[in-house]
């Protein structure tokens, strides 16, 4: 039997909602432990921080003796909780807005780079509460076991600062710089230049085709948005005075870190996210085409 249109469209909404959230949790497992690394590196603030890391080395020395191996994975739950809603969110918006551009004079180039930008911004929005716990919980340097739930360090949140830009959503503008401008060169570049690369029959060559153009693809993206996840952590963590806000807003927050700290410290963390997001970015969007073409072939025909 013909599945009629609403059909259709649902059945195509189910396959990129499915494949989009299967790509999340894929990477948010293999990532995670950089993810920590990063967030470690871009809150401390200066050689004069007494907690400083000297080196990626030392960072990750440092947390696997004082922390153990689970140090690697805290916060992990909230992306967890959040990485099949936000991947969905990513890669569904993302056809959508790709539609409706598509319909507009813009050349197919620009309208693939604005519908990630559309989506990075939808992403934002769902994504940002779980940012909050989860850097929060990132940046507790007590041991696995000592450190509260993500449930009760969301509570404790909620409790102090409640629901608003102050509380579970505070850091949204650095959230919807970071996410907006990433999806903007993420799938911008990674579907203008696969579409330019021709394909291979060898199905290897053909893998290590698509996983070399992700794998630019986040990290070029992770290069340009950095400063917007710098900020991002310094709201979203822990105070240098305690009591004092000392980074309120997402603009204030990088000018103030360049004037305190200089320019490179607006790409601090630099490192470790191009080593999660390079790789990981080519993971998600190969799990993505992957999952996408098996629903289409085993359960949507």
């Amino acid at each position: 039997m013909t599945a009629t249109k609403p059909q259709s469209m649902l059945r195509e909404a189910s396959r990129q909602v499915i494949a989009g959230g299967s790509a999340g949790l894929v990477e948010i497992c293999l990532m995670h432990p950089l993810d920590v690394v990063k967030t470690r590196f871009q809150i401390q603030r200066g050689t004069t921080d007494p907690t400083s890391y000297k080196s990626l080395g030392h960072c990750f020395r440092t947390i696997f003796q004082s922390e153990g191996v689970f140090g690697f994975y805290k916060g992990i739950l909230p992306p967890i909780l959040a990485e099949t809603p936000k991947r969905a969110v990513k890669f569904f918006t993302f056809e959508q807005y790709k539609k409706l551009l598509n319909l507009t004079p813009l050349s197919p180039g620009v309208a693939l780079s604005a519908a990630g930008l559309g989506s990075g911004l939808t992403e934002a929005l769902v994504i940002n509460p779980f940012e909050v716990v989860k850097v929060s919980l990132q940046a507790n340097r007590d041991s696995f076991k000592e450190q509260p739930s993500s449930f009760a360090q969301a509570r404790w949140i909620i409790k102090s600062d409640g629901f608003g830009l102050r509380g579970l959503n505070k850091g949204l503008t650095s959230t919807l710089g970071r996410h907006g401008v990433f999806n903007m060169i993420y799938f911008g570049f990674y579907f203008n230049v696969k579409d330019a690369i021709p394909t291979s029959p060898d199905p290897t060559l053909e893998f290590l085709r698509k996983f070399t153009i992700g794998l630019l693809s986040g990290t070029i993206s992770s290069c340009v948005n950095i400063p917007f996840d710098v900020a991002k952590s310094r709201i979203q963590g822990p105070q240098p005075v305690p009591g004092e806000i000392k980074y309120r807003t997402c603009f204030q927050t990088m000018a103030l870190v360049y004037r305190e700290e200089g320019y490179l410290a607006l790409y601090k963390g630099l490192v470790p996210k191009i080593m999660r997001l390079g790789p990981g970015g080519a993971v998600m969007l190969l799990v993505y085409e992957y999952v996408s073409e098996w629903l289409q072939r085993n359960c949507y025909t």
